[in-house]
């Protein structure tokens, strides 16, 4: 039901809104007047090019009793009282509550039941990156591309099922296929390098070196993704080279003896250098992970990463003829555990990332290096010396001003 403007005699004065109901006789609309629920004359609705200006013309468009002209004004148009229009924002006011209150019971309903639950699961991530490391450092007479392979191996297995579970297919966006396989390329060359590093130095020392991957991808995100760099940046940077030097310690500047290194300095120095290209092969990988953003589910990221690591791997592998099996059962049980210590700290860091902030969660990777010191005292019976924990602190400083930084801009800008 709609309403009827009646105008007596002009267009433009003495209205009087009265209720019609719609009709249709033939190719007209008809509306009849509606007064106290009884029907009254038929009238037929105009609209509004049809109205003419002038009185002579009004003349000829007069229908119905007394020479009065109807002109139908549309429902969503119609002349409301005031107390009508009260209510209706009333009840628009009563709707916007219920949404309001709706939009806030999502909301808490997304938040985890544990407050802490993000940092827990970082936690655990690096509490089975650290492991997986450990096991690393453990095994005798392998080479570190062989167990990368293996590694590689178990997580293509485990993440296969997942995949064909969310269909994400195998080759991702035609776009994002060179981004993609550069994440691969570069993520599985990463952990090669790490694998490698912490063979030939010190389980913590490797880490430490590692672990400083975060500031140079903010250097690296200026460069290629146009992202702001500050002063900060540059000083954190600083404070990281810092640390890998006090961690390296060439001879030109620490003298000829050194102390708490594994084996000959030469070894030492390759480890450094491995460490050091695999923080940055690291860092590169999360550049291009925030380029691709949330267009690429995550198993197909890894699904990537594993795959062109295997097959990288093995080709190394026979082009060096490095390929053995482990003749103890002891060291095939380390490489299944390998194996799935790396899968298990990658889901949970990724849970992690889900339902906490980033900020938090780069703070609570720290404690890798805390734990490679804790394991490497306890299970390989070496106590750091005062300059890797010199290192360690710059390093771990670094990181930390580059996650509370990025924290601190998230929250300030979302508020």
């Amino acid at each position: 039901m709609g309403d009827i403007r009646q105008r007596n005699g002009s267009i433009g004065n003495n209205d009087t809104d009265l209720s019609g109901v719609p009709c249709r006789v033939d190719d007209r609309v008809l509306y009849k007047k509606v007064d106290d629920g009884v029907d009254g004359e038929e009238i037929e609705m105009r609209t509004r090019p049809e109205v003419r200006d002038t009185d002579a013309d009004a003349e000829d468009c007069r229908r119905g009793n007394g020479g009065a002209f109807y002109r139908v004004c549309v429902p969503v148009c119609c002349k409301r009282s005031d107390t009508d229009r009260d209510e209706d924002k009333d009840n628009d006011e009563c709707e916007e509550e219920e949404e309001d209150t709706g939009a806030k019971t999502v909301e808490k309903e997304k938040k985890p039941a544990c407050p802490g639950l993000g940092l827990l699961y970082s936690l655990l991530a690096s509490v089975f990156f650290s492991s997986a490391a450990l096991l690393v450092k453990k095994i005798e007479g392998m080479h570190a591309i062989q167990i990368s392979a293996i590694r590689c191996f178990f997580q293509m297995l485990f993440v296969l099922p997942a995949m064909i579970y969310f269909k994400t297919g195998f080759l991702g966006p035609r776009g994002m296929r060179i981004y993609l396989f550069l994440r691969g390329f570069l993520g599985s060359n990463a952990m090669i390098l790490l694998y490698y590093a912490v063979l030939q130095m010190p389980l913590a020392d490797a880490t430490v070196i590692m672990f400083s991957n975060p500031v140079f991808t903010s250097l690296l995100a200026w460069i290629f993704l146009k992202e702001r760099c500050t002063i900060l940046d540059v000083v954190f940077t600083v404070f990281t080279l810092t640390g890998v030097i006090l961690i390296a310690r060439p001879p030109f500047l620490f003298g000829g003896e050194l102390s708490g290194i594994e084996g000959d300095y030469t070894n030492h120095i390759k480890g450094t250098s491995a460490a050091f290209a695999g923080a940055v092969g690291a860092a590169c990988t999360m550049v291009i992970l925030r380029k691709i953003g949330k267009s690429v589910h995550y198993y197909l990221s890894v699904w990537y990463y594993a795959v062109l690591g295997l097959v990288e791997c093995i080709i190394v592998l026979f082009i060096l003829d490095e390929w053995t099996i482990p003749s103890c059962g002891w060291d095939r049980w380390t490489l299944m555990a390998i194996g799935l210590l790396g899968i298990a700290g990658q889901t949970f860091l990724t849970k992690a990332l889900q339902i906490e902030k980033a900020g938090p969660v780069a703070l609570m990777r720290t404690m890798d290096v805390v734990l490679a010191f804790i394991l490497q005292f306890l299970f390989l019976n070496r106590t750091p010396t005062w300059l890797s924990l010199g290192g360690a602190l710059c390093v771990i400083s670094s990181t930390s001003g580059v996650a509370i930084r990025k924290w601190y801009n998230t929250t300030k800008n979302k508020s």
